[in-house]
């Protein structure tokens, strides 16, 4: 499928002065890019009164425990090594979406979040003395002669991709808080408590919820306006999703293993507290109804000869999408009132006619 995002070209005279079926592809980039410059700019105020703080500064690192269980220091040097590769994540992913203003800015928010999360991993694994400054040192350069490459080629999956892996990541996280809360599924971890790593853990994690919510309200956007396509993209990521790094990270197959005994994430928890997350907000049944939706879903001309679609709307709860639809419009308004935005360039959801409820 061809790239959606960035949108192309647009001019006012490709404003439909009809609703056809409807709404021309150019038109709907075009609301959908305002749609994403809201959302961003409500993003940046929103992190900057709520989610700043220092990698350093903010934890106190002298009195982190030193004798972590090895499982538990695979774990840390693993999180460390796959937030090594942000520089790659943010040039990439900044690249293919470089003609959109809101998704570009963004990555270069979302980059400065996560150069936090590896600095606060680095010291995890040095303050816990779970490796030494010369090992991460030495490892640090192993890692950083590979170079991590987008797993898809165009916008809308990787868009979707990150939905499920900022899920998947917040999971890790938190994952680690219960076994050093004590309140982890393995019982044989229960004594590896502390309290500054739970702050660390539950710290970046919230950072990663927020991401996810982010990304989360982009597809949604897309949802709307492209549902076919969005469903499409959804089903080739949960196809084939890993998480980011693991085929250049040298020894992720113990990073893997370890992550696994912990509990920390594993194919269980991906399918039950990721897939099935993210499918309950998009109002998709499961795995199996969105195959078949899909697979059943054609192109028939309506009483105007448009062409629309069918099936679809029985792959998903589309009175969910529309409420949360709407519900992101009033967040971007709002937020735009409080600066006088409303008075310039106010935005405004635009009915799809493709869609089987106002």
């Amino acid at each position: 499928m061809a790239s959606i995002m960035p949108p192309r070209e647009i001019i006012d005279q490709d404003r439909p002065l009809s609703p056809a079926s409807l709404l021309s592809r150019s038109y709907r980039d075009r609301l959908i890019e305002r749609g994403l410059l809201g959302l961003y700019r409500w993003y940046t105020a929103r992190s900057q009164e709520t989610r700043n703080w220092n990698p350093d500064l903010g934890f106190d690192w002298q009195n982190i425990r030193t004798d972590f269980n090895p499982q538990v220091q695979m774990v840390l040097e693993g999180f460390f090594a796959v937030e090594q590769y942000a520089p790659d994540y943010v040039s990439k992913f900044l690249h293919m979406v470089r003609r959109s203003h809101g998704r570009s800015h963004f990555q270069m928010r979302w980059g400065s979040e996560e150069e936090k999360h590896a600095d606060s991993w680095e010291n995890a694994v040095l303050f816990s003395r779970s490796r030494t400054p010369a090992y991460l040192e030495d490892y640090k350069i192993s890692l950083r002669t590979n170079e991590w490459k987008l797993p898809w080629d165009d916008a809308l999956h990787v868009l979707l991709y990150t939905v499920f892996q900022e899920r998947a990541t917040q999971l890790n996280y938190l994952n680690l808080a219960k076994i050093t809360q004590g309140i982890s599924s393995k019982p044989e971890l229960n004594d590896q408590i502390d309290p500054v790593l739970t702050k660390v853990a539950v710290t970046i994690a919230t950072d990663e919820a927020a991401h996810y919510n982010f990304f989360l309200e982009c597809a949604r956007l897309f949802m709307y306006y492209y549902p076919l396509e969005t469903l499409e993209a959804m089903r080739d990521v949960v196809n084939h999703f890993a998480m980011p790094a693991g085929e250049i990270i040298p020894n992720w197959d113990e990073f893997f293993e370890a992550a696994y005994k912990c509990a920390v994430y594993g194919p269980r928890e991906y399918a039950r507290d990721v897939v099935a997350l993210v499918f309950s907000q998009f109002g998709v049944q499961g795995k199996k109804q969105l195959e078949e939706g899909i697979k059943r879903t054609r192109l028939v001309p309506d009483e105007q000869g448009q062409m629309m679609q069918t099936a679809i709307w029985e792959t998903f709860d589309p009175e969910i999408m529309l409420r949360d639809v709407k519900r992101i419009y009033a967040k971007i308004q709002g937020h735009e009132a409080k600066y006088g935005m409303d008075k310039i360039d106010p935005v405004a959801l635009v009915d799809n006619p493709v869609w089987p409820v106002r």
